[in-house]
């Protein structure tokens, strides 16, 4: 390619190719900028002529950002950085924080957790926003793809600055059933039919082929193939109150519900950590601090 002479980068330029090394793909690109996926690929056919040079390596993948992309994206980051402190700095008055903050967590985190805690946050501070994306997979906060996250991990990489909030403790639960008059009874009776190995389980198998709580059964009824599988532990959650079977759960998630009848002590070799996330470069931004200081408090696990 031949660089048009003296092409000017502008904020456009360094959006579309944020946006592209972000979501990969155009659409993904056209749903993060607003426009459509033509648009994007037209800003940068117009863009790699004016630099001289590729930005992309496309596959059938995706669109695979060069170290030249990923260097304009760098400092794309700075820029949005910059501009999003410079609007919740003019939007907030001296003693709240304002902007969106991006959180990214697992289903069962968000609603046994974070949820509750953000209810006080709003009051302390009506101007911040949130956007919550609830997977099983660790969100890029190298990328931004979000701001903060609140993840079930023993390990958490080392490119984040975090902080330990405590154990994730897991037990065996099932449902208790309306009007029962013996529930020590019950429980007896499950416990026995789940040492027996003839209990029906509800299981994450596929979707989480490796979270403890599947590591556990296999390695304890290796022969026990789940009644219903399901892709989340809400799902288990559900399933199991419903009385389908007996399942592992949080006991943050179960402890509170009268529905569940807990089997027996916590599991040890289910238990992970809880951890509060975020990037060395987002934790001095206001709004980030803000609401990492407050779930860093408001999340402890004992």
């Amino acid at each position: 390619m031949n660089a048009a002479p003296q092409y000017s980068l502008g904020p456009a330029d360094l959006s579309c190719v944020l946006a592209l090394v972000r979501g990969v793909t155009l659409a993904s690109a056209g749903e993060r900028l607003g426009v459509d996926s033509s648009t994007v690929f037209r800003h940068l056919q117009r863009l790699e002529r004016g630099l001289g040079q590729a930005l992309f390596e496309r596959s059938r993948t995706g669109y695979r950002a060069t170290e030249l992309a990923l260097a304009l994206a760098a400092q794309a980051e700075q820029v949005e950085a910059a501009l999003e402190a410079a609007r919740a700095a003019a939007q907030a008055q001296p003693e709240q924080a304002a902007g969106s903050v991006r959180i990214s967590t697992t289903d069962a985190v968000l609603q046994g957790l974070l949820a509750p805690a953000l209810v006080p946050l709003r009051r302390l501070h009506p101007l911040l926003s949130f956007e919550l994306q609830a997977s099983n997979e660790l969100a890029s906060l190298r990328r931004r793809d979000a701001d903060i996250a609140l993840r079930a991990t023993r390990r958490p990489p080392p490119h984040l600055v975090g902080q330990h909030l405590g154990p994730i403790r897991v037990a065996l639960y099932a449902a208790k059933g309306r009007g029962v008059r013996h529930p020590a009874r019950l429980k007896a009776q499950l416990k026995a039919q789940v040492d027996a190995g003839q209990a029906p389980w509800i299981a994450p198998d596929d979707a989480l082929p490796d979270h403890p709580t599947v590591l556990w059964r296999r390695r304890h009824f290796p022969k026990l193939q789940p009644v219903c599988r399901v892709n989340s532990m809400l799902a288990v959650l559900a399933l199991v109150a419903q009385g389908v079977g007996v399942g592992l759960l949080p006991m943050f998630l179960a402890e509170s519900r009268p529905d569940l009848l807990r089997l027996g002590d916590p599991l040890d070799e289910c238990q992970h950590e809880l951890w509060l996330l975020t990037h060395v470069e987002s934790r001095h931004l206001r709004r980030v601090a803000t609401v990492y200081a407050h779930l860093a408090q408001a999340l402890r696990l004992h």
